[in-house]
């Protein structure tokens, strides 16, 4: 865990950029995060979050135009709900 000074510095100067985002994640998210970051030559599980994040986002546009998309959206979205459980932390 990094130092209140090393977060308070940190803070200070990415405020306006970034906000912090810790979340407790079950050890299979973490591996996922990492397989994920590996694939798509990503920084990290912080760029990983971020790629999840952004790859949700467009299916969720694509969803709008393309029955498909949407299709596969509800796919899984119901597939998460139903395993919500594993992947909690």
């Amino acid at each position: 865990m990094a130092s209140t000074e090393s977060q308070r510095r940190w803070r200070g100067k990415n405020h306006l950029v970034k906000r912090q985002l810790n979340v407790m994640a079950r050890g299979l998210v973490h591996d996922y995060l990492d397989e994920i970051a590996a694939a798509t030559d990503l920084r990290g599980k912080g760029e990983a979050v971020a790629f999840a994040a952004f790859a949700v986002r467009l299916l969720m546009q694509q969803a709008a135009y393309d029955p498909a998309a949407a299709q596969r959206l509800a796919d899984l979205c119901e597939t998460y709900r139903r395993d919500r459980d594993l992947y909690q932390g």
